[in-house]
């Protein structure tokens, strides 16, 4: 079993989560997705979040909002569509 760093869907590296992942449909944690994406075997957003771009533009706002800074924000999206998510 693969082990990941970071959430493979938003990128967001799993020691920032305070759940520690994201939840399976039976109530386990999920070893690939943050709480913030998936919950109960789901994705949240799905229907609105469905691109990597669309991802990396919602999380973009998601780190300026916390007091980043956008151009950091903005690399710090730019490995989104690389990850389980998002290839296809």
């Amino acid at each position: 079993m693969k082990v990941y760093k970071s959430c493979q869907s938003c990128g967001m590296p799993k020691k920032m989560d305070d759940e520690n992942g994201g939840s399976e449909k039976d109530g386990s944690k999920s070893d690939k997705y943050c709480s913030y994406c998936y919950k109960d075997g789901d994705f949240f957003m799905k229907s609105e979040i469905d691109t990597p771009q669309k991802m990396q533009k919602m999380c973009i706002k998601m780190m300026k909002k916390q007091g980043m800074n956008g151009m950091l924000a903005w690399l710090m999206t730019r490995g989104i569509p690389r990850l389980e998510r998002w290839k296809k």
